[in-house]
């Protein structure tokens, strides 16, 4: 049995989080003790095509990092489908960004749901310029009690690697209250750093790279139980 992971994004060896996914998987795998194949797709390849098409096969679904994408559409519609069939999704800096945008747009009704780095202007900016960029910086980070990624984790605390300038506006984290996209991590200055999806056998974005982990050679639990879930499916 041999585990197959879509990396939704557009491959650029240049991105360390790129050079890292590929480490992340291959000591995920060795780990659990099942061999995992992955293949890079583009944002583009889902431009006026149904996504079943690109995606069949797949036993999970990985949004990676290095956004904006080349196809921001595309990037939603991936996913989408992962959220509506029960596909082990994975969504980390970029990815979790437009987890939230698909939600917003394709459950919520906010059709103007924005990214600010595409769009300065937007109407609403759900995704808007950090107060500080986290470039190559590690960061604390409190994870909700009761919540998956607490129990991936196994503990309350952690501190991660980010690289992004842009993030989930905390002026609309309410939007989701009461919602089964939920925030399940924040920082310590009331910023969200994570979300899960209620309901779904996984179904998480990180603000943060877990993945650079595999550049120190080392396992990391999230991505363990990603890809456990996936061995499942």
């Amino acid at each position: 049995m041999t585990i197959h992971i879509a990396l939704i994004g557009d491959y650029n060896p240049n991105v360390t989080a790129h050079q890292a996914i590929p480490k992340a998987l291959e000591i995920a795998g060795a780990e659990i003790g099942v061999p995992i194949s992955f293949d890079w797709i583009d944002t583009t390849a889902f431009d006026g095509v149904d996504a079943k098409v690109v995606l069949d096969g797949f036993d999970a679904i990985w949004c990676v990092p290095a956004s904006p994408y080349q196809s921001f559409d595309g990037a939603l519609t991936a996913i989408g489908f992962a959220r509506r069939n029960a596909v082990p999704f994975l969504g980390t800096c970029g990815g979790y960004q437009h987890a939230i945008l698909e939600y917003a747009r394709n459950v919520l009704g906010f059709a103007n749901a924005a990214n600010g780095e595409i769009d300065p202007d937007a109407e609403m900016p759900l995704i808007a310029p950090l107060t500080c960029a986290l470039i190559d910086q590690d960061g604390g980070i409190n994870l909700v009690k009761g919540s998956l990624i607490h129990a991936h984790y196994g503990m309350n605390e952690i501190s991660e690697t980010y690289r992004c300038s842009y993030g989930f506006n905390r002026a609309y984290a309410g939007i989701l209250d009461g919602r089964d996209l939920v925030i399940s991590a924040w920082d310590a200055d009331g910023d969200p750093r994570a979300v899960e999806l209620n309901g779904h056998p996984f179904f998480i974005g990180t603000a943060f790279q877990p993945e650079r982990s595999a550049l120190r050679g080392e396992a990391h639990p999230l991505i363990t139980a990603f890809v456990q879930v996936a061995a499942k499916s």
